[in-house]
């Protein structure tokens, strides 16, 4: 009798309990091919030397770094989570103030970087990844892989590069949309001009020039024939006047005498330290350069820039594009359409709203805009 009273009442405590627990659902079980596993990376990219790059995890503190660097900056901060996850670049800039200095309110505590300081400023600043420009790779990448630090290259160096780069970035801040984006609003401004263009035949020579102060004297260089200047004319439906130059690594010292043996219908005058429609009026008092056939026609134009210049494999090339093609081409593409595609660039790329455009980014424009 006591065995069955015992009974009976261990069963009314059992479904005393089940009344009273709170039921628990155990998550569904994942198949072996769903299962995350030790050796699938959360990102693997290839970069820009062809290599392919493998993380355990989405970066999270990305350094900038090597020459050029506040080129590839400029690209990484069109994605909004730059801001976040760059931790870390060189305090450098063409003129007096670095453009990330406007859009990152952290500019400050992440602008401390020493390009030639070594690699134990990489140790303290605890990336999980470096990007540089891969013309940086034997100096600045390889000392940094040697320290066990992950390094993505990039090039940004060619319109064509632009694209494959972006993509790149896409996938380090795992926003593959943006960079589309990007990619589709550079294409979609170049094939605009590639609309408007007449035949090649009809094409008008021009000649780019970086003018500088070398030594006390005042040089004229042109860029190598591959670069992003040489591009820029060469898309906007100009014929390169300066074809014959020798191949070189950088910029190429001619002479006034080479400028007028060439005698080009278009001469644009790059400065990246000085204001370049200043440059181009002291031009103009020049006895030498008075006689030049560019000159006498007001064909003698300073190659815009804001912060930067619109000439260089920045951001801003896309810029600099449109207007030397309205320049080269006004009765196609109207001069009066250039500012607001300059106000429209900063609004899509950065999202600087009209009013910041006018306070910080116009007042800071120089050169012959319309």
């Amino acid at each position: 009798m006591k065995k069955r009273w015992l009974g009976l009442f261990l069963i009314s405590i059992l479904l005393l309990s089940a009344c009273t627990n709170p039921t628990v659902t155990q998550p569904a079980t994942q198949s072996p091919a769903e299962l995350p596993t030790k050796t699938t990376p959360a990102l693997a990219l290839t970069d820009a030397l062809g290599r392919t790059v493998t993380l355990d995890f989405l970066p999270q503190r990305i350094v900038v770094t090597g020459k050029a660097s506040i080129m590839v900056l400029d690209a990484m901060y069109m994605f909004p989570e730059a801001r976040e996850r760059v931790v870390a670049f060189e305090d450098f800039a063409q003129g007096d103030v670095n453009f990330i200095s406007l859009l990152d309110p952290n500019y400050a505590e992440k602008a401390w970087l020493q390009r030639d300081a070594g690699v134990e400023q990489f140790v303290s600043a605890e990336p999980d990844l470096v990007v540089m420009k891969s013309s940086n790779a034997e100096k600045y990448g390889a000392p940094i892989e040697a320290i066990n630090i992950p390094v993505v290259y990039v090039d940004f160096e060619t319109p064509e590069q632009y694209a494959r780069d972006l993509d790149i970035l896409g996938k380090i801040f795992d926003n593959p949309q943006r960079a589309e984006e990007l990619a589709a609003y550079y294409q979609g401004k170049v094939d605009a001009i590639n609309a408007a263009l007449p035949a090649e035949a009809s094409r008008p020579s021009t000649l780019m020039l970086q003018y500088a102060l070398k030594d006390g004297a005042v040089a004229f260089t042109v860029p190598p024939l591959s670069w992003m200047q040489t591009r820029l004319v060469e898309m906007a439906g100009g014929a390169v006047a300066w074809q014959d130059v020798q191949a070189s690594s950088g910029w190429t010292t001619v002479t006034i005498e080479q400028i007028a043996a060439w005698d080009p219908d278009v001469i644009l005058i790059v400065a990246y330290n000085d204001d370049p429609s200043t440059v181009v009026a002291s031009l103009k008092e020049d006895a030498q350069w008075k006689t030049l056939r560019a000159v006498q026609d007001g064909k003698l134009l300073g190659f815009p820039k804001d912060l930067y210049s619109w000439d260089q494999p920045d951001t801003r090339w896309v810029l600099g594009l449109q207007w030397l093609a309205t320049v080269l081409y006004p009765k196609r593409l109207k001069p009066e359409n250039l500012m607001p595609a300059v106000q429209d660039f900063y609004q899509f790329a950065y999202g600087i709203d009209s009013a910041t455009f006018e306070a910080q980014i116009k007042p800071a424009l120089q050169g012959d805009l319309p």
